[in-house]
Order: structure tokens, then C-alpha cells, then sequence
């Protein structure tokens, strides 16, 4: 609530006046006040990305090279010019990219550079199988715009297993027992380029 908000809700009538004809005008006041308070102040409120008309947040997406992808929720892309400036600042480093995934919503994501085995450019992106699904064009979108020139990206899914080792100690022997999930084959890594 705002301070003109406020004070309008202060308004008292003296105790003598604060019934009948008196107390409807001072009402009728409030919500005439309330209303020319809103007419005022609804061009500053189309400066916000999270708040303005959608004509207007495509203008100012325009101003700021955000471009809506097919299907992209209307929150998301509000969400997306809003923090552009501050996503292309960090899209330099590997922490800023992180906080360019998490400021968007879609979570946890590991970065691996410069990987054993792996061309020095390729940059691995390591996410869970269930922010791929729900997010695959926004993720795509955000490597485009925010990720480095000439570097290569590949995705790699997680996937969270629960795993249980029992441990034990025989008579002063050291004993050291395999463990394996039941019905599992051997670790596969799931991964795709850009």
C-alpha cells in the first residue's frame, strides 16, 4: 500500500459528522481519489517488465534483444526482459551463468569446463532429466543469448538414486564389500550438443 493509500484510508470525519450523508461523501471521496491516484500513476508503472501491458513489455523486450519463443509462458517472458540486464552481465562467468539458471526458475545446474577427455571447448551443463523436460526451450534460449562465443555446450541429465552400503569389520580383518544397484547395468551418461 502506498503512502497516498494510506493517508486516504486515515481520513476521519469528527465524531458528529460520522454518520449518514457525511460518511457516504467521505467514502465516495476515497474511491474517487484512489481511482485519479491510479490514472496518475499508471505511466510509471509501464517502465516494469513484471507489471506493464503486453504491448508494451514487447516494446521494451525489443529494446532489450529479448525475443519470445514458441510456447513461453507469459511470466517467464515477463521475467526474462526484466532481469536481461543484469543476465548479460553475468553471463560471463560460471557463477553468473548459474545465477542466470536459478533467477529464471528453472533450478540447480552444474557447469564443467575443460573436462579430461572431452575437446577443451565444450562446456558441460549438467541439469536433472526433470528440468530438461519442462524447460528445454528456455534452456536452449539461454545458451544462445548469455552463453560464451565459440565454446561448444553439451547437456548432461542427473538423475538422484538412492543408494544403500553396509560396512563391516570381521575379526580385526579389513573387509571391503561391492556394492551395485540390484538390476542395474553398467553407469551410462546421457548427453547432447547444440
Amino acid at each position: 500500500m502506498t503512502d497516498f493509500v494510506k493517508k486516504l484510508a486515515a481520513l476521519a470525519l469528527p465524531f458528529w459528522m460520522d454518520n449518514g450523508e457525511p460518511k457516504k461523501l467521505l467514502a465516495a471521496a476515497r474511491k474517487w481519489w484512489a481511482q485519479v491516484y491510479q490514472w496518475v500513476t499508471w505511466p510509471v508503472s509501464q517502465f516494469d517488465p513484471l507489471t506493464c501491458a503486453e504491448p508494451l513489455l514487447n516494446l521494451i523486450a525489443y529494446d532489450r534483444d529479448i525475443t519470445r519463443f514458441n510456447g513461453e509462458p507469459l511470466s517467464l517472458f515477463r521475467k526474462r526482459v526484466a532481469y536481461a540486464f543484469v543476465n548479460a552481465g553475468d553471463a560471463g562467468s560460471v557463477e553468473g551463468f548459474i545465477s542466470i539458471f536459478q533467477r529464471l526458475g528453472i533450478g540447480y545446474v552444474e557447469l564443467l569446463e575443460r573436462q579430461p577427455g572431452i575437446d577443451w571447448d565444450v562446456i558441460t551443463v549438467r541439469v536433472t532429466d526433470s528440468q530438461v523436460a519442462s524447460n528445454t526451450q528456455l534452456m536452449i534460449q539461454i545458451i544462445r543469448q548469455y552463453g560464451r562465443t565459440c565454446r561448444r555446450y553439451q547437456f548432461e541429465v542427473i538423475t538422484v538414486q538412492g543408494l544403500a552400503i553396509r560396512a563391516g569389520w570381521d575379526q580385526g580383518e579389513y573387509v571391503c564389500y561391492p556394492a551395485r544397484l540390484a538390476g542395474a547395468q553398467a553407469a551410462t551418461t546421457f548427453s547432447a550438443s547444440l
